[in-house]
Parts: C-alpha cells; structure tokens; sequence
C-alpha cells in the first residue's frame, strides 16, 4: 500500500508556474528566421508576460518592450496586437497602444482568472471602461477552457465569456476566443447570446471539421505556432480548407513557440516561421498569404496607424 501524505501538497498558483517557466526560459530565445518580404501582424501576444518570463531576444538594452517591438519589425512583423488577461494587463496594454503606433490592445479576462476574481462584475466593469478606448480594438482573450478550470468554476467562466460578448457588441470590437477543450461550449454559447459581427478564434486547435463550422459562420482562425508541431496533423488540415481572407498568424508569445525550437521562449520576431508552414498547409506563396493576412488585420482590427 503506497504512503499517503497526511496533508495533500498544495497546486502551484499560475504566477509560480509561470516564475518557474521563467526560470527555465531566461536568456533562451531562439535564432531569428529569414525575414518576410511581405509584412504581417502577430494577431495575439502578450509583451507584458514576454519580458517578465524571458526578457528580450539578443541581450538587447534599453527599454524591453520596444526591443521586442522592433526585433519583430525588423523580421518583417511589423504591428501587433497586445492581449490582455486580467484588468492589470489590460490597463497595460491600452496604455501602450496609446503611445507605440505599431501596436494596439485587446482587453478581456482569461477564462481561467474568472473563477479566482473575488467580485467578477467590478473587474468586468474596468474591463468595459478599457473597451471603450479608440487604440483598444478587441475583447478577449476570453472564452471557455475545461482543461484548466474544472467544473467548480465553470459557471464564473461562462458568466465572463457571456459579459464579454456583450461587450464587444456594445462597443464594435473584436471578439477573441481562448477556446481549450470546449469547442461545443463556445459554439452553443455564441449562439445563445449572438455573435459579434467580428468573431477570432485565438490559437486555433480544432480540426478541419471544426474549422468548416467556424469558416460558415464567417469567424476569423489565428493559427500559432502549433501548427509545426509534428503532432499536428489536425491543425494543418484545418488550415488546409481555411480561406486565406479568414485566416491570421499568431505568436501567444511567450508560448507555443514554433518547431523547431520548442521549449524555448516565442516572440513576434518568430513569426515568418508559423506563416510559412501556414503558406505550405493551404499551397499558397507565401508573399500572397503574408499581404491577405495584412489586408485582413486592418479589416478585423482598424488601422494601426
């Protein structure tokens, strides 16, 4: 019979695994690939937690953020978009988008802090203030994920993405979906509620089948690095039956760092990477996929500049 400890040990909070990541991560960041000859966007990153868990690409001085803002331009990705998680970040993001034209800020709490929030409607207040600014283009990241929050809070959860889809209806903005393990859930939800008129599926992890559900309904697919993983037959095959007009590209930086260098800490700069492996999923040039992803980004999100 095996021991059993008399007190159950105690699940590290997301700020210590994401300290751990970082200790793990710090001064790691891959090569930078070839850049593109066609600008893109990286529809999905997260500057804030970057330069905490990982610092910047090259050792680089001066200010962290605009280090990566510029590794990224000068691979040819040269706009972002800042997601926020909770209200911290998010009021981070704005206030960046305000003062750096080459980025603006989506707004929105994670679906896995909405259960821990202690007053859920005053944080969904804040978050509605921040919607309303002119550089904050999107709500989200937001959604459903029944991989991390078990079923205790789920019921927070979908109170979060239901008052986040009224949010981005009330103020004309995008609609970012974290969506983890809870395809149906999102689905059945956005139909209770009705769709934004602008819908994007974050990091994209159905299959094909679910891509044609998501392509009918007109939403948007931001693919991330995932899609080079060997593993990932699925996603490349959605990509494959994916409109370019509805496909964007996507670092979830600090994570989901393309092949080959998984493991190590994602930034913008890495981008040529997954639209290319894009570009090879959907048989496209890959300059022609980099100018309708572009082209759809100033639709999706309004122009940066």
């Amino acid at each position: 019979m095996s021991h059993m400890p008399s007190t159950p040990p105690t699940s590290p909070t997301p700020s210590e695994k994401r300290r751990a990541k970082a200790a793990r991560r710090a001064g790691e960041f891959p090569p930078a690939p070839e850049p593109l000859a066609v600008p893109v966007f990286d529809s999905h990153t997260h500057l804030d937690l970057t330069v905490q868990e990982a610092g910047v690409p090259g050792g680089a001085t001066g200010d962290p953020v605009e280090a990566l803002i510029a590794a990224a331009a000068k691979n040819g990705v040269d706009r972002l978009v800042q997601v926020g998680v909770d209200v911290d970040s998010s009021r981070w993001g704005a206030e960046l988008a305000g003062r750096n034209d080459a980025v603006l800020a989506a707004v929105a709490l994670h679906p896995n802090e909405a259960p821990r929030l202690a007053d859920l409607d005053e944080a969904l207040r804040e978050i509605e203030a921040l919607a309303a600014q002119p550089r904050v283009r999107g709500v989200g990241e937001t959604g459903m994920d029944t991989f991390r929050t078990g079923d205790d809070g789920r019921s927070a959860q979908e109170t979060s993405f239901r008052a986040h889809i009224a949010i981005a209806k009330r103020h004309g903005k995008a609609l970012i979906i974290h969506d983890r393990e809870a395809h149906a859930d999102v689905l059945r939800i956005l139909d209770d509620e009705g769709a934004p008129d602008t819908v994007v599926l974050h990091c994209f992890s159905g299959d094909a089948e679910f891509a044609a559900e998501c392509v009918r309904r007109g939403y948007h697919l931001s693919f991330a690095g995932t899609i080079t993983f060997g593993s990932a037959a699925n996603l490349r095959a959605a990509a494959a039956i994916t409109p370019p007009e509805l496909m964007m590209v996507e670092t979830d930086a600090p994570y989901l760092t393309p092949a080959p260098h998984r493991g190590r800490p994602n930034a913008s700069y890495l981008i040529p990477i997954t639209v290319r492996a894009l570009a090879a999923a959907r048989d496209i040039d890959v300059d022609e996929l980099c100018a309708t992803i572009s082209a759809t980004g100033e639709r999706v999100f309004g122009p940066w500049r």
